[in-house]
């Protein structure tokens, strides 16, 4: 805990210290260190400072500095009589365990550029099955897991993908709101080995920032192949940080890179000293005016360093002079920082940003002249091959569209096998069910309900991993920022950014997540756009429904009819943003400039890692969601017993399907189908398990054959509730109608406003009303 949340008499004893700089120095001068009791001796009238008694003398903080000193409370005072005092040694030895216990907790953010491989470094320390993916946006907010390692408590965060510190892309703003606020004990800056030049600039900044670092150089083997040596232990010295060669995807280094940053920690580590990145003279120069100044404030440099804050606010930076502002004398500050600025433009004619830019880049080129032994060779060639026939202005389409019916026809056909195994089970239980137990309301409710609904869904369970690992292969080798590339000109046609393609591809996932990967687009207007279209791609949680009734009613045109469904989800998604932008949005541009990284073959164990993760999300569904789903559904169809006791009484479920039935009659989809349709709001999946258990009582057909009673005869109207129109309409509603209740709140949050989710919900299920009538009245007449 913090300092500041103890109460007035509370004892406590000092971990650690989390500020920064001269702040920690001072901090630690006045006897906060580490297993040192303090007491809270007074709060002020209006709770700020704080008054405490440490070593015999009382000393005032402010909450904002007792806030970064973590503290241990001992709940029996006498202890720290006996400790301070001439106490036993056992009473002595007891409370330096409890600090030495949590001084033994790191706190480690792991930051790098995108595509470097972090998230892949935190999937293979924590054992997380965190989104991994080759192309930018795919962490988009912190990631946090818990690991032990050599008796230390590893907390690891994984920070967004950041060129930088400024604050140009929310990414960037939230990396460094991060650091400002929560102080991790190390940074990990994952790099990119084969790409050193760029991706240091980032680590300059993290060196401005005096922090307790570790480089992390990933993908070394990937160097080594290409021809390449780093003095890594030399250029770790000229820099002042220590530099650990690393392959996350193989976990070669990272035991490591562990004891680097345990030693980093403990402050043993010899290569840790503070290297100032020297910008030139000039800049120098104003940098030094204002750090003088800076220092003159009261807690303005707690979190940052004042040479990192000097040079942001030289940069412009909004943030930087934001935090400024709130503090004595910033006035002064301000005006000179904008006489330094136009002295600096008016010498150099650039502006100060890119002189800084420039600096930095030189220090780096320099760095490396000293400490890359042999020029690597061209190890891009073959991504220059691949790139010249995928991006191609005659093959690049046709090969997208290749690959996407080949995802399509894999996940029906390759996927048919396992799922008849699976259905062969389910059928199998259902079938031992019906013949052990005695009739009534328990074996119905077994029966029909769990094994019904639940079996129902479970069997597709095969065709979610098969698409999740093509979805995951492409997105680890690299090709889909190609895709992001070749549709850059059709997303600014229909007025997005090249950058809107990738989250709506990812949404063929999952929405959410989709969603959430739109904070990458830095143009408002195109994120808000672009997450109001996602609920147009079709997820996974419809994949069953599809299956299901394509394999009934279009098993010999399956690939087609699966891709003619995900087509008719981007038409619309197309449509509604020209329209958005068109009537709403004015037209907003941003430069489309985005990483093409180079191709790699993805390994298969981070394929699969990531395919049973999304396995693993969709059987904790079946468990769970879907189980009380199927549950419900079954009671309200069972009751009031209307099959025993009263045929001519309608169940709950049939009579509320009927009074809603009249809506969605003319699309051909009678109330078993609008029964499901309603169920599936929630979630997606409700909908197949809510069909299975409409579906039980037949008993004219086997167990669990759910298509084969889908197309069977409904004694009650002398026909079969669906036929290849009626399946065609409701799957095209299903596609097209209201978001799942997890995409409506990632939009309202994501949007920051429930305005647009509410516009979400009413616009999508008019949209696929409509849609689905033409279509419905299409399928009729041909």
């Amino acid at each position: 805990m913090r300092l500041s949340e103890l109460k007035t008499g509370d004892i406590a004893v000092v971990v650690k210290i989390l500020g920064h700089g001269a702040f920690r120095k001072r901090v630690m001068e006045m006897g906060f260190v580490k297993g040192r009791p303090v007491t809270v001796l007074l709060h002020a009238p209006l709770r700020d400072p704080i008054k405490y008694g440490i070593m015999n003398y009382e000393v005032s903080l402010r909450t904002s500095e007792a806030r970064m000193i973590e503290v241990v409370k001992i709940d029996n005072p006498e202890q720290i009589k006996k400790l301070t005092g001439a106490g036993t040694i056992e009473t002595l030895e007891e409370v330096q365990n409890i600090v030495r216990e949590e001084h033994r907790i790191i706190n480690v953010a792991l930051i790098g550029n995108p595509n470097c491989g972090k998230t892949t470094l935190f999937n293979i320390l924590s054992g997380a099955t965190e989104h991994v993916g080759n192309y930018s946006g795919v962490t988009v907010d912190a990631k946090i897991r818990v690991f032990e390692h050599k008796g230390y408590t590893f907390r690891l965060v994984d920070l967004p993908g950041t060129y930088s510190l400024s604050t140009y892309s929310p990414e960037e703003l939230y990396v460094r709101r991060y650091l400002h606020e929560y102080t991790p004990d190390v940074i990990v800056n994952v790099v990119d080995s084969t790409n050193l030049e760029r991706n240091l600039f980032l680590s300059t900044e993290l060196i401005d920032m005096d922090r307790r670092l570790v480089i992390a150089l990933n993908m070394y083997d990937e160097l080594r192949g290409a021809g390449g040596e780093l003095d890594y232990e030399m250029l770790g010295g000229m820099i002042g940080v220590p530099m650990v060669p690393i392959v996350a995807r193989s976990g070669e280094g990272v035991d490591r890179l562990l004891q680097t940053v345990i030693e980093v920690y403990n402050d043993v580590q010899p290569h840790v000293r503070h290297v100032h990145v020297s910008l030139g003279a000039d800049i120098e120069s104003a940098v030094r005016k204002l750090i003088d100044m800076l220092k003159r404030t009261h807690g303005v440099v707690r979190s940052f360093s004042p040479r990192y804050l000097a040079i942001k606010l030289l940069e412009g930076d909004a943030e930087a002079e934001s935090l400024v502002s709130h503090c004595e004398g910033c006035t002064e500050i301000v005006h000179v920082r904008d006489e330094l600025r136009e002295q600096l433009t008016a010498m150099h004619e650039e502006d100060v940003q890119a002189q800084v830019a420039s600096a930095k880049y030189g220090f780096i080129a320099g760095a490396l002249a000293e400490t890359m032994r042999h020029e690597a060779r061209d190890g891009r060639e073959t991504t220059r091959v691949v790139d010249s026939i995928v991006t191609n202005k005659l093959f690049g389409f046709p090969i997208f569209f290749a690959i996407m019916f080949m995802i399509f026809w894999a996940t029906f056909f390759l996927g048919q096998y396992p799922m008849d195994w699976i259905e062969g089970a389910v059928s199998l239980i259902s079938g031992l069910v019906n013949g052990i137990m005695p009739d009534g309301a328990l074996k119905d409710l077994i029966a029909d309900g769990i094994i019904g609904g639940v079996g129902g869904v479970i069997v597709f369970l095969p065709n979610i991993l098969i698409l999740y690992f093509c979805i995951s292969f492409m997105e680890d080798s690299g090709y889909m920022a190609r895709a992001a590339f070749i549709m850059d000109k059709v997303m600014h046609r229909i007025g997005l950014h090249g950058k809107s393609f990738i989250p709506l591809v990812m949404g063929f996932g999952c929405n959410v997540p989709a969603v959430m990967a739109t904070r990458a687009i830095e143009s408002h207007s195109s994120r808000i756009i672009t997450i109001l279209i996602n609920p147009f791609m079709s997820c996974s949680a419809r994949v069953p429904i599809y299956v299901l009734l394509i394999g009934t009613f279009f098993e010999s045109h399956a690939a087609l009819v699966f891709m003619g469904i995900y087509l008719m989800g981007i038409i619309v998604a197309v449509f509604t943003a020209r329209m958005l932008r068109k009537f709403h949005f004015k037209k907003e541009e941003t430069p489309f400039v985005m990483e093409l990284p180079p191709y790699r073959v993805p390994t298969l164990r981070s394929s699969l890692r990531h395919t049973w993760g999304k396995g693993k999300e969709y059987l904790k569904k079946m468990g769970g969601i879907i189980l009380v789903a199927s549950i419900l559904v079954w009671a309200l169809n069972y009751f009031p017993l209307g099959n025993s006791s009263n045929p001519e009484q309608d169940s709950y479920l049939e009579s509320v399907g009927k009074v809603v039935e009249p809506v969605m009659e003319p699309l051909g989809i009678g109330w078993r189908g609008t029964v499901a349709a309603l169920a599936g709001v929630p979630a997606k999946e409700i909908v197949v398990s809510t069909l299975g258990v409409l579906y039980t009582n037949d008993e004219t057909t086997e167990p669990a054959k759910l298509g084969t009673r889908l197309e069977s005869v409904n004694p009650a109207i002398g026909k079969p509730d669906f036929t290849p129109a009626q399946a065609l309409s409701f799957m095209i509603f299903v596609l097209l109608y209201c978001p799942c209740i997890a995409t409506v709140t990632a939009i309202a949050r994501e949007c920051g406003s429930w305005k647009w989710a509410f516009f979400s919900i009413v616009y999508n299920i008019l949209v696929a009303w409509v849609v689905a009538f033409g279509v419905y009245r299409l399928a009729v007449l041909f």
